[in-house]
């Protein structure tokens, strides 16, 4: 295997919270030497579903605009820097939001999909709609992550096909508690229930770099990605979750320096059904 910089999750101007267009991010990204670059615009049919503000009140991302545009690029960059044009999906319980991400991908065929949990009904976790009860109150931490988690749990049971699971204690980052970390040790049941989960449905688990302030390097931390090696799991991406260039690769080389200590020797790129391994 030849080791190959990747970055498996970022966002463009087509996305209702992305910093800037397509075109100078796949520049960034070709600039910084990056061999395989996932775009992976939001498609929240979960909040289009639901009426979950304030993205509700966002026009969503143009689909065909996007993959169009998307797949000329990826025929430009051949040669030069391996272009994935992807998306990523937002979960809910509401069935008719699997139906249309069905649809989406039966229509454009993305090249590979992040399966994600960004909100609960009462409203997304960025805007701490999440974290209170119908009084306006602050709800227990342990209630309030065991949900999330029983919503990722969920997620890797939807009926339309997805690749990787997308940052796993995403709650964590917009979380209003003096202990903003979701340790292994806290909620072991449920998590080695979703790890176990992934190994068995031969996904991939995401290593995000994004952590908004949150005291870890990476969502999720680094017991959970232990305990993921421990239990057998060996298939990891890396995403960036970047929004705009100056965040693309952010972290990844002290990252990958905590994986190679676990012992993790690859990570794993899936692209139309296919997964590429290259070294770390």
């Amino acid at each position: 295997m030849k080791k190959i910089l990747t970055d498996l999750h970022t966002h463009t101007a087509f996305s209702p919270d992305g910093r800037a267009s397509i075109e100078e991010m796949l520049a960034t990204a070709h600039a910084l030497g990056v061999g395989y670059y996932g775009i992976t615009e939001h498609f929240d049919f979960d909040i289009v579903v639901n009426g979950i503000p304030p993205y509700s009140e966002n026009p969503p991302t143009p689909a065909d605009t996007y993959f169009q545009r998307g797949r000329q690029l990826q025929k430009e960059y051949e040669g030069r820097m391996q272009v994935l044009i992807g998306g990523e999906f937002g979960y809910t319980d509401t069935p008719t939001a699997q139906t249309m991400y069905q649809r989406l991908v039966d229509a454009y065929h993305p090249d590979y999909i992040i399966q994600s949990v960004h909100n609960v009904l009462r409203g997304d976790y960025a805007f701490g709609n999440g974290y209170v009860d119908g009084k306006g109150g602050l709800r227990d931490k342990q209630e309030v992550y065991e949900e999330y988690l029983g919503l990722v749990r969920r997620s890797l049971d939807v009926s339309h096909p997805y690749d990787i699971l997308g940052h796993v204690s995403y709650c964590t980052r917009y979380a209003p508690y003096e202990d903003r970390r979701m340790r292994w040790q806290d909620f072991s049941g449920s998590l080695d229930d979703i790890l176990r989960t992934v190994i068995a449905k031969d996904k991939i688990l995401e290593v995000n770099s994004a952590n908004k302030n949150v005291p870890v390097l990476s969502l999720p931390d680094t017991d959970i990605l232990e305990r993921y090696f421990e239990l057998g799991g060996r298939k990891i991406s890396f995403g960036s979750d970047a929004h705009f260039p100056s965040r693309i690769m952010e972290n990844r080389q002290k990252i990958v320096d905590i994986l190679r200590a676990i012992g993790y020797e690859y990570l794993t790129i899936p692209c139309r059904g296919e997964h590429i391994k290259v070294e770390i």
